[in-house]
């Protein structure tokens, strides 16, 4: 290496002798060997030569050029590394996953259930519904443990007569456990989806994704984190939704704040598009919510779904308000507003279903019924005061003029129910965890 920076070996000898001397820009005397050094004619000792002066060493000459070298070294090594290295999985308005399984499997668009043709005309969906206790879901009777209540379900729908009925079963309920927790809280379900053949919920605390295997326990399958997915704090999940065999996870679609209402973050307003390897790409989604905003300025859509016979998306928000966020007064911002927008979020389109009241109960989830062209909905609500629960609704109504069939039947129990799925065939002599709610 030495020889390829300086060609001269009286360079070589000069940088091996200076070395410790610490680069001092003067080099020792041999006095064995002063053929090349001046003598003063008046004494037999060596002329005062100032080398440093007259003769700057090679080192301090080069040294500036030295380190102009090495920071270009270090840019050209850093801007290579940015071109060879794969890209972190953010993206603004394309994205693209896998749509096979690591095996070469296609994904599974098969339903878990079917629907049933009664001989009076109606036809019977099973509805499942997931609890959401917040605090509450902590569970007493085990360390470290949280829990979820899961209620059974039958609609009944006549499309002739459009007349419609549900049944729930009282008697038997699910109680689906977790021992994975962020901050001591856990097991705050949001949404339920079929996706690739299972069954999925998502905890909006630790922001995991769950397979519920049989209704006996649940299986985690992926972790979100927050925001453009570089942080170590759990992704809020509030709705779930499949498009182009990828499942949509959405957030609170507004600006994280404090209680107060001054802005931390944008976290809240990414998405997450995960394809069935469990793959995540986290996209930016605030230009499309506030799109959305800026129509009715909605604050949080906590129910998305997209329509693959509409080709759009649409959106019942929990609570709409043109005001700052304030804990305070954010329980009575309830709102009877559906959004539907194309894909691109370039015309979006506003309806009113049925009344507001009082501002207390909001659209917490939604789904089309299965079978009907996506032109019915069967819908949650849910009201809360002074962050406790207080009660949960179903609606079920026609997407085209709002028309209600069921209008806010309410559950028994003061529980929040956020989570909804229909034509969900369940097997009642399988081994289940039952438990009455307490």
């Amino acid at each position: 290496m030495m020889t390829r920076k300086f060609t001269s070996s009286r360079f070589i000898l000069m940088l091996h002798i200076s070395l410790p001397w610490k680069f001092s820009g003067s080099f020792p005397m041999n006095y064995n060997s002063l053929q090349d050094v001046p003598f003063d004619s008046n004494s037999d000792k060596p002329r005062n030569v100032n080398r440093r002066k007259n003769n700057p060493s090679f080192l301090s000459l080069c040294f500036p050029f030295a380190v102009a070298a090495l920071i270009v070294s270090l840019l050209v090594a850093f801007f290579s590394l940015q071109y060879y290295l794969p890209k972190a999985a953010i993206y603004s308005n394309q994205y693209f996953c896998n749509t096979y399984g690591l095996n070469g499997r296609p994904y599974n668009s098969s339903s878990i259930g079917h629907p049933k043709y009664l001989p009076d005309g109606r036809i019977q969906y099973a509805i499942t519904v997931v609890s959401d206790l917040d605090h509450d879901s902590k569970f007493d009777g085990k360390k470290n443990t949280w829990r979820s209540f899961l209620k059974h379900g039958n609609l009944y729908f006549h499309p002739d007569l459009l007349t419609a009925q549900v049944e729930w079963n009282y008697d038997e309920n699910i109680v689906l456990y977790s021992q994975l927790s962020s901050g001591g809280r856990a097991m705050e379900l949001s949404d339920l989806a079929v996706f690739d053949g299972h069954l999925l919920t998502v905890d909006d605390r630790t922001g995991i994704i769950y397979k519920i295997n049989n209704f006996e326990s649940m299986i985690p399958w992926v972790f979100l984190n927050d925001g453009p997915g570089n942080t170590t704090k759990g992704f809020k999940a509030e709705w779930m939704t499949v498009k182009n065999e990828h499942l949509y996870v959405g957030g609170l679609g507004k600006e994280w704040t404090t209680t107060q209402g001054l802005f931390q973050n944008y976290h809240p307003m990414w998405i997450k598009v995960i394809n069935l390897n469990g793959e995540v790409i986290h996209v930016d989604w605030t230009e499309n919510y506030k799109k959305l905003r800026n129509v009715i300025g909605i604050k949080f859509p906590e129910s998305a779904q997209w329509s693959d016979v509409h080709k759009k998306w649409f959106f019942l928000p929990r609570r709409a308000s043109n005001n700052t966020y304030s804990e305070d007064t954010d329980e009575h911002q309830g709102t009877n507003f559906l959004l539907i927008a194309d894909e691109n979020f370039e015309n979006i389109e506003v309806k009113n279903i049925g009344s507001v009241g009082d501002g207390s109960r909001g659209f917490s989830a939604f789904q089309f019924l299965p079978g009907s062209d996506d032109q019915f909905i069967i819908a949650l609500k849910s009201e809360e005061h002074n962050g406790k629960a207080v009660a949960s609704y179903l609606s079920f109504f026609r997407l085209h003029d709002g028309h209600f069939l069921l209008e806010e039947q309410k559950f028994d129990g003061p529980y929040k129910f956020e989570d909804l799925i229909t034509n969900i065939t369940i097997n009642w002599s399988s081994p289940l965890l039952y438990s009455h709610f307490i």
